[in-house]
């Protein structure tokens, strides 16, 4: 049911359109519908080839990063293990307090030499400590920087290595503090607790290295990471950061990396960003690689602008290229619809403009024979019979001499003076004002003014005859009055409201006649009364009469006989069509309660 009710709004959609407006419609779906399939499905493919080599090509990278680093952790579990070559002297290490001072000099010597072996074994080892079981550092340094013992032993990160329990282990970023010199920058600690022969703890060894020693950023990696702003973090499992590719490459600041704590190695695995993941076989490590899908689609979006670009011009050329078409189409059926038009207000005009040799020539041409017959014919009988009209009622006009009928009118308005009978000689008076104002215009312009004039004179004759029963009200501004209109318009109508809304003599009826401007520049008239109004029968029969007065504007001939109001209404409803346009109306309502409202629309002149 649905279905079938957006079904019927679409083809009623399609019937209102135009037919130059189908024409382009059905090009235009028909060109541009299957180019935006296709540029979607290539831009789709490709976005998502370039993502899954771009993942391959992370995952590949990620995996390299995991071998280099296993092997990394292999070499420093080679090289902590080294002390344990003089177990003896570092099981001895936790007894200074029972050793002389030659033995202690002796001993503290001889761990330093170990240290020292320890530090050549990889040239990026420039500081090596070893913490033995009663807290006693020793330290090995190529530097000038050495190490504050109680600094040292409250770190946290040494605290957490410590109870641990892994034999080798790798610390997060942590700052320089314990150092004496208190110097900027970052470090991480690999430490390997050390065990005597019978399994007693011996001490802890600590190597602070620099963290892009983790990891050289080749070449490659550079370019790579500026094209596609790829990173690589590697953090522990706890989540705290050992390594990041930007602060590496001087991106951004190790102590902003070391700042941020935990935020740098969240996972951040979402529509945003591409991640790959991997670990180490030693030091627990988490190894991550992360590109921006923003960065990673910049080239398919510029493929997709520029697919975007052709696709709006393709558009553009597909609707010059379907308007000219429509419009050689369209052109002859619009120049026969507004010949078609000019036949409906009587103008029998054949297409002059030269049309093409097809079927809609054809049809232009069979209706330019039909309209040449169609005005020959009118010409010979209508517009004959209208000019035999017009004469008989030129004739029956001529017959009318304005003077004689004033001077009569004056010589009977004399005659009731004489017998003072002052009531009838004002009325013939006001009567003969009337006949002036409808026969004594000479060609002059009729004025809305002069309309008013001629409705007071009437009302002053009604007023006489029902004792002042109707009080006239006049709401228009001077200028509208000076404006002209077709001459006896408002009499009339107030002449029905008399006739069918005065109630009786027991009352007064209020009449008002307005005036305003409407939106654009023309004259809506209201005439009000506050007579006993119009049934809903009543109104809708006139409004069927008045439709049909744009309908029977050139008829001859009445159809049918109307009697009373619809006959008065018709009459100037059809005067104000034939002269104003069929723009121009008349129209009657209902005033609710009570009472009748005529509205006239017409031009300003």
């Amino acid at each position: 049911m649905g279905y079938n009710k957006w079904d019927q709004k679409a083809l009623a959609k399609l019937k209102n359109m135009k037919l130059q407006s189908k024409f382009m419609a059905g090009y235009l779906i028909a060109c541009a519908f299957p180019l935006l399939v296709v540029s979607s499905i290539i831009y789709s493919q490709s976005a998502a080839g370039l993502e899954d080599s771009s993942q391959e090509f992370a995952a590949l990278y990620t995996s390299q990063i995991e071998n280099s680093l296993n092997e990394l952790m292999k070499e420093y579990d080679k090289v902590t293990k080294s002390v344990l070559i003089d177990n003896d002297l570092i099981s001895k290490v936790g007894d200074g307090p029972n050793l002389s001072m030659n033995e202690y000099i002796l001993q503290k010597l001889s761990v330093q030499r170990v240290l020292m072996r320890v530090a050549l074994l990889k040239s990026e080892i420039n500081n090596v400590m070893l913490i033995s079981r009663d807290n006693s550092v020793y330290q090995y340094t190529n530097t000038s920087s050495t190490v504050n013992e109680s600094a040292l032993m409250s770190q946290e990160w040494y605290k957490q290595a410590r109870s641990s329990g892994d034999t080798l282990f790798i610390t997060g970023l942590h700052d320089r503090s314990y150092y004496e010199d208190k110097g900027q920058g970052a470090l991480v600690t690999v430490g390997r607790v050390l065990l005597s022969s019978e399994g007693a703890f011996a001490g802890v060894l600590l190597i602070d290295l620099d963290p892009f020693t983790l990891m050289e950023l080749n070449h490659e990696f550079v370019l790579t990471r500026d094209k596609y702003g790829m990173s690589v973090i590697i953090s522990k499992l706890s989540g705290e950061t050992v390594y990041h590719s930007d602060a590496a490459s001087g991106r951004v600041p190790w102590m902003q990396v070391l700042e941020a704590g935990i935020d740098y190695t969240k996972d951040v695995s979402n529509s945003d960003q591409i991640v790959i993941s991997g670990s180490t076989q030693l030091g627990n490590l988490v190894i991550k690689t992360e590109i921006p899908r923003e960065k990673l689609l910049q080239k398919i979006t510029r493929i997709k602008v520029v697919t975007i670009i052709l696709i709006i011009i393709g558009f553009l050329i597909t609707v010059l290229i379907s308007l000219g078409l429509s419009l050689r189409i369209t052109k002859p059926i619009k120049a026969l619809r507004r010949s078609m038009k000019q036949a409906e207000t009587g103008q029998y005009l054949p297409i002059e403009s030269i049309q093409a040799n097809d079927e809609i020539g054809s049809l232009v041409y069979s209706y330019n024979k039909m309209i040449v017959v169609i005005r020959t014919l009118i010409e010979d009988v209508y517009i004959a019979e209208i000019k035999q009209r017009k004469a008989k009622f030129l004739a029956l006009q001529n017959q009318i001499n304005p003077h004689m009928l004033y001077n009569t009118l004056e010589s009977i308005r004399m005659k009731a003076l004489v017998k003072e009978e002052e009531e009838i000689a004002g009325m013939i008076k006001i009567l003969a004002r009337m006949f002036r104002l409808t026969l004594g215009k000479d060609g002059k312009q009729h004025s809305i003014k002069h309309e008013i004039d001629y409705t007071l004179n009437y009302l002053q004759l009604q007023n006489i005859r029902f004792g002042d029963s109707f009080l006239l009200d006049i709401r228009m501004p001077e200028e509208m009055q000076q404006c002209n209109i077709i001459p006896l318009v408002f009499q009339p109508i107030v002449e029905n409201s008399i006739i069918h809304g005065f109630q009786g003599y027991e009352g007064s009826m209020h009449i008002v006649i307005e005036g305003m401007w409407t939106a654009d520049g023309g004259i809506m008239i209201r005439i009000l009364d506050d007579g006993i109004g119009i049934s809903g029968d009543k109104q809708e029969e006139l409004r069927t009469v008045l439709e049909d007065a744009a309908s029977d504007k050139y008829k001859l001939e009445e159809t049918e006989k109307l009697e009373g109001e619809g006959l008065g209404l018709k009459n100037i409803a059809e005067r104000i069509t034939l002269h104003y346009g069929d723009l121009y109306k008349l129209t009657v309502r209902s005033g609710g309660d009570k009472g009748t409202i005529v509205e006239i629309l017409i031009p300003k002149y």
